[in-house]
């Protein structure tokens, strides 16, 4: 949206939420002039910034996950460097030792059976080892060489990582400031038209929800959640009322798919930190099939998600400046059903 656009709609906003209906001088065309419209607008505008929000914490366990790897195989490097430098020290004895027996010298296979951590194919190294101590060391050199490659390979990769997720950040922040001025129209209004703007979003669900349900799905579903849903549901209620906080995860506060993922983390089932991931990685299950304990993904690029808890109702963060609570199933366009135990 631009400069003069969000301009316009902050305008707009105060002037329908204060009773006026008088558009700004040079708002733009699509500009909201209507109570439904402003509600639709600060709602396309609290879906982009939770768009933004579950592409940006994808992206921070992307980074996450790769400073593990560089990590790991750094380690795995300087283990590969020690051994190198122990067999080379040991050379000169080793060929001694290997001219008198004829095999493999015992120094040798005491240094390569005493380090486990390093990612050496030891049988084929044995392999090397057999024919000679100078083989052992070039295999080592090549096991070196190999886990340096990866080691740059895994570190080039992790800062593309982070410069993307700086991008990320960026895009979030500018989303957050529209959302803050969203935030401030809403605040600066009278009880009664924020009664107003609630009873038209309850108005919204309530439809939504009785169109699902006069298609039976209710008498479909499951009603019986697994040992492991049961605890999920019962952590996920014990969080209600807590607030939604961009990429929280708790304990005092969550964004939609922190709650869902802590929720079965703490039933001992570890699920994907974001809804597009637990979209893209858990068993989809047909909306009739679902069971309590079974995550609901929303809209069509899976940037929403609840847990269900039966009887035709989910616990979800919903979004900013709201708080953890119980919600018709079907009050937001509901895209499929995944289920983490499956």
């Amino acid at each position: 949206m631009s400069q003069t656009r969000r301009t316009a709609v902050a305008l707009t906003l105060a002037c329908v939420l204060t009773g006026t209906v008088q558009q700004p001088a040079h708002a733009e065309p699509g500009t909201p002039s209507t109570l439904p419209e402003v509600r639709a607008e600060l709602r396309r505008l609290y879906r982009d910034a939770e768009r933004a929000t579950e592409k940006y914490n994808a992206v921070d366990e992307k980074v996450t996950q790769q400073e593990k790897r560089v990590r790991t195989l750094t380690s795995q490097v300087r283990a590969a460097e020690r051994k190198l430098g122990r067999l080379t020290s040991l050379a000169g004895a080793a060929a001694r030792a290997q001219y008198r027996s004829g095999g493999m010298p015992a120094e040798v296979q005491f240094v390569l059976s005493s380090d486990p951590e390093t990612a050496l194919d030891n049988a084929s190294l044995t392999r090397r080892a057999q024919q000679s101590t100078q083989g052992v060391l070039t295999a080592l050199a090549e096991t070196r060489e190999d886990l340096s490659t990866r080691k740059d390979d895994a570190s080039e990769e992790l800062d593309g990582l982070r410069a993307n997720r700086r991008s990320m950040a960026a895009e979030r922040r500018t989303i957050e400031k529209n959302i803050a001025a969203a935030r401030k129209v809403e605040s600066r209004l009278k009880a009664e038209q924020r009664r107003r703007l609630a009873a038209l979003e309850e108005k919204e669900a309530d439809e939504a929800q009785a169109e699902w349900e006069r298609s039976g799905i209710l008498d479909q579903v499951g009603t019986e959640a697994t040992p492991a849903g049961r605890r999920a549901i019962a952590y996920a209620t014990k969080q209600l009322g807590k607030p939604y906080v961009w990429g929280a995860e708790g304990p005092d506060s969550f964004d939609c798919s922190g709650l869902t993922s802590q929720a079965w983390l703490h039933a001992g089932v570890t699920i994907p930190r974001t809804s597009e991931e637990q979209w893209r990685q858990l068993t989809r299950i047909p909306v009739a099939s679902m069971r309590p304990g079974d995550l609901i993904i929303y809209y069509d690029d899976a940037s929403h998600v609840a847990i269900y808890i039966g009887d035709g109702e989910v616990i979800q963060a919903p979004r900013p400046g709201r708080w953890v609570y119980v919600s018709p199933v079907a009050s937001m366009e509901i895209l499929g059903v995944v289920r983490p135990d499956a």
